[in-house]
């Protein structure tokens, strides 16, 4: 396997809602691929597809919308729970930066639409967010894998398919 897969399987999580840069940055570095490059993909595909649903931000509500009349709930599932409390409580700086690990950062900016957020002021603390848990992520998931390999002789579990010197 070419590391350059690798990678886009890295940029590819990154974008993957639920996966997101707190799941994929650990995964990517315990794999034995450098943090830095993969802490910038999993970044970037994060950003982007949050990115892109704020951009596409009318879309995005009618397809809920729509997608909430076919299954006939009015109740707010406990996610939805989750993140209006969160809202009540913290308000959007409060949402952002917790999102990414209670809900997930794309339901957080979708939810974070819902309730009336505009697309600047979402679009700056979702960056914010997700920049700080990227820096937080891949330190902690450098240093703690590297004193996991000092334990173990162990290299990352894709050295075994692809060179990663």
């Amino acid at each position: 396997m070419s590391i350059y897969i690798a990678y886009l399987i890295i940029f590819l999580l990154g974008a993957t809602p639920f996966f997101e840069v707190v799941g994929v940055i650990p995964i990517g570095v315990a794999a034995g691929l450098p943090a830095v490059p993969v802490a910038i993909l999993a970044f970037a595909g994060n950003i982007l597809t949050i990115w892109l649903l704020i951009l596409m931000m009318d879309h995005v509500k009618k397809w809920m919308k729509n997608r909430k009349e076919k299954k006939g709930k009015d109740i707010p599932e406990k996610r939805q729970k989750r993140a209006a409390n969160l809202w009540k409580k913290y308000g959007l700086p409060g949402l952002a930066i917790l999102s990414p690990f209670l809900i997930g950062s794309h339901f957080g900016a979708i939810l974070a639409m819902g309730f009336g957020g505009t697309r600047k002021r979402i679009t700056f603390w979702m960056t914010i967010s997700v920049t700080g848990w990227t820096i937080i992520m891949g330190i902690a998931s450098y240093y703690g894998i590297d004193f996991l390999y000092q334990q173990t002789d162990r290299q990352g579990f894709l050295s075994e398919f692809i060179d990663l010197d």
